[in-house]
């Protein structure tokens, strides 16, 4: 008869340290840099007619980063970050949630990438996205719409870390292979290889792969080798 495998139990002895680990469970730290104060103000001029904008992107990034972090609708976004600086004394006015929200619309987020060291290998990909609005009802109402559209996800990624270090939002009509120079050109450090599923396997996506003097891998091997032949 086989023996039934039973879950090993651990018996707990650092009491110590364990039930004040428990309690730093809760705690809160919030820890604001001298950068994000001192760029809080916008400086920059605009080159445009009419007053310039008041609250630089850092601080509609560090709001916009609570918001996420924390889970807030926009107004509680804001109690929150006049709560902050209430308790860092200090003198710095809030940018309205409605201010907020339209800057968040065109706000440029540049993420930070973790190095290894070694050149990338970089997986390519894209994934629908389905836009809501006159075209879903009409779906649900009669089941087809020529007007019906979505957009299209283009990603890059690590492929060892599964990081996120390229992506392209284009309109359903754009073809893979059309946006792997975009992908490309996102990437400033050095990359080894460049794979992809064989909706990539295009004379456009190879060109642009050679030019960062990459390797290029498909699934579609006979056509893969084709082209790599001919260039």
């Amino acid at each position: 008869m086989k023996k039934k495998k039973t879950k090993q139990s651990y018996r707990l002895r650092n009491w110590k340290q364990y039930n004040p680990a428990l309690v730093q469970r809760g705690s809160l730290t919030l820890w604001v840099s001298d950068q994000v104060i001192s760029a809080w103000h916008n400086t920059d001029p605009t080159g445009k007619p009419g007053h310039p904008r008041t609250y630089s992107d850092t601080a509609v990034l560090c709001m916009a980063t609570l918001k996420e972090v924390y889970h807030l609708p926009l107004p509680a976004t804001i109690g929150l970050t006049f709560s902050i600086i209430k308790l860092l004394g200090l003198d710095l006015p809030v940018i309205s949630y409605s201010q907020l929200s339209r800057r968040c619309a065109v706000l440029e987020v540049s993420l930070p990438r973790r190095h290894n060291n070694e050149p990338l290998h970089m997986v390519v990909d894209s994934t629908g996205v389905k836009v809501f609005g006159e075209g879903e009802w009409k779906v649900r109402q009669h089941r087809y719409t020529k007007r019906r559209t979505w957009r299209k996800l283009h990603l890059g990624a690590d492929e060892t870390s599964g990081e996120i270090v390229a992506a392209v939002v284009t309109t359903n009509n754009v073809a893979d292979s059309q946006v792997v120079e975009d992908l490309l050109e996102q990437v400033e450090d050095p990359i080894k290889q460049v794979s992809g599923d064989g909706s990539y396997d295009k004379r456009s996506s190879y060109e642009a792969i050679r030019k960062r003097k990459a390797k290029a891998a498909t699934r579609a091997a006979p056509r893969c080798e084709d082209l790599a032949a001919r260039q």
